[in-house]
């Protein structure tokens, strides 16, 4: 098997932690959706295994889980498009994760960013699966022979090891088996700031609600949170570089490209000259045109958890038919007897 003749396919997933918030919509569903498309095959996982690598409540996990779902498919993904399951109900991401276990090195493990900081000076306390996961997180994309994914700034490096797997497993047993998979970073609001912090981005762990929109807000609490956002005296430029040391500026206005399917510097080129008086209004309309409907649907789905339930486990069977052959021929390559069928 050569490189071209992996079949174009999207893999992608979240952690259902809680509390979704506008940088996940901005970040992750909308280019999700957008990428729904007849000529490419899109796969979308709930990664609830990740989500164990902490602590979580089973029943805060659960409810988390079928959210999530539900904001996947309020933001207008369609499970008859594209393939929409949480992790948990296809065995084979972690059955690969364990072949991977063994090809990656703990060198590279180490070098992870997100396990300095999420481990911190803790590290002996942490959980080996926080500080795995990576491994598995290739095993997510891989098991469906994934050619795209697309990321965040913050995930590169753990698809650049996903990257490094697949071309140790493939030097090492001499095949041409798994895929190099390229990242996908695209949009102008990619990496989405908090509110009240133009440096920081937003999180849902963040103590202030006001630093984030959540995907849950109604109408009049979007638009609060708009208004009250942090901003400078100065008006806004008409030119990119004249958002350089004001990243509450460029923040509001990669929102604005992101939710209009503009770039930044289509924007400026409307908006420049304009106090945030008058442009925090119009952001304000758009974000509530845009992320209300999705607040309001995700509210109705909840409502309906049987459906969501079942629309995962539909997901999950269309899953596990890509990713059991391709579990099975990795288990033949590396030499597990019984693997072979027939």
């Amino acid at each position: 098997m050569t490189e071209t003749q992996f079949t174009p396919r999207v893999f992608s997933g979240i952690q259902p932690s809680g509390n979704l918030h506008l940088g996940n919509y901005l970040g992750a569903l909308k280019r999700f959706v957008d990428m729904q498309k007849p000529d490419i095959e899109t796969i979308y996982c709930m990664v609830d295994l990740h989500a164990i690598t902490v602590w979580q409540d089973p029943k805060e996990l659960a409810h988390s889980t079928r959210e999530l779902c539900a904001g996947f498919i309020a933001a207008g993904l369609d499970p008859e498009k594209s393939i929409l399951f949480n992790q948990s109900q296809v065995p084979e991401h972690a059955q690969l994760a364990w072949i991977f276990n063994c090809v990656a090195r703990m060198g590279w493990m180490q070098r992870m960013t997100q396990w300095k900081d999420k481990a911190g000076k803790n590290q002996q306390n942490a959980s080996l699966g926080l500080f795995a996961y990576p491994s598995l997180m290739a095993a997510d994309i891989l098991t469906y022979h994934a050619t795209h994914v697309p990321v965040g700034d913050d995930q590169k490096q753990h698809l650049e090891l996903t990257r490094d797997i697949a071309i140790k497993f493939n030097h090492d047993y001499g095949v041409d088996f798994f895929p190099i998979t390229e990242p996908v970073i695209e949009g102008a609001a990619t990496r989405v700031m908090s509110l009240r912090d133009g440096s920081k981005k937003m999180s849902k762990s963040d103590p202030s609600d006001m630093s984030r929109i959540n995907m849950t807000d109604d109408a009049d609490t979007i638009a609060k949170k708009i208004r009250k956002a942090k901003t400078d005296p100065e008006a806004l430029p008409s030119e990119l570089d004249g958002l350089d040391e004001r990243p509450e500026a460029r923040n509001l206005v990669n929102i604005y490209a992101a939710l209009s399917d503009q770039t930044a510097e289509q924007v400026l080129v409307e908006m420049g000259g304009k106090q945030f008086g008058e442009f925090k209004p119009m952001l304000a309309e758009l974000a509530v045109s845009k992320l209300a409907p999705i607040s309001s649907e995700m509210a109705h789905l909840m409502g309906e958890q049987a459906e969501i339930d079942r629309i995962l486990a539909k997901g999950a069977e269309k899953a596990r038919a890509v990713a059991a052959p391709i579990l099975q021929q990795t288990y033949e390559i590396v030499g597990m007897v019984g693997a072979k069928q027939g």
